[in-house]
């Protein structure tokens, strides 16, 4: 896997601290920093996810799409499944997170609790590489609802 980050904040563009990633397969991904009002130079303009965020998002992307291929392989009827990650950060740096929560919505026709709960559970524990990474330095923890449709 490769991935290569380009800076694309040099003087007279839209953002200070725009940056571009390209990925190995081909797709683009930009980034921006916070705004900084004492030294505006040195600040993005919010003009896309900031680099901590979009690691987040990967998380969050990662441990889904576990959840699903698992419901999936165990022949579940999954509609929609969708994660939303809370996080707490260090307030010195390096800021890295300290805790994050999944809160995962599944939604399908039959599926039993416990096939859920299984499937979070081996996302978390064995299959999510970056959950897995992050609980080095960070409280992860999950909940889930179940959604009938």
């Amino acid at each position: 896997m490769e991935c290569t980050v380009s800076w694309t904040g040099a003087a007279g563009t839209r953002s200070p601290m725009g940056f571009v990633a390209e990925t190995g397969s081909g797709h683009v991904l930009t980034m921006d920093g916070a705004p900084d009002e004492a030294k505006p130079e040195n600040g993005g303009r919010n003009q896309a996810p900031r680099p901590m965020e979009t690691l987040l998002a990967g998380t969050g992307g990662c441990t889904a799409y576990d959840v699903v291929l698992i419901l999936k392989r165990g022949r579940h009827k999954v509609e929609r499944c969708s994660v939303k990650l809370t996080s707490e950060r260090a307030e010195k740096d390096p800021k890295v997170f300290t805790k994050i929560h999944m809160h995962f919505t599944v939604a399908g026709k039959g599926i039993p609790e416990a096939a859920v709960a299984r499937a979070v559970a081996l996302s978390h524990e064995t299959y999510c590489s970056a959950t897995i990474m992050l609980g080095k330095t960070a409280e992860i923890t999950t909940s889930f609802e179940l959604l009938e449709t």
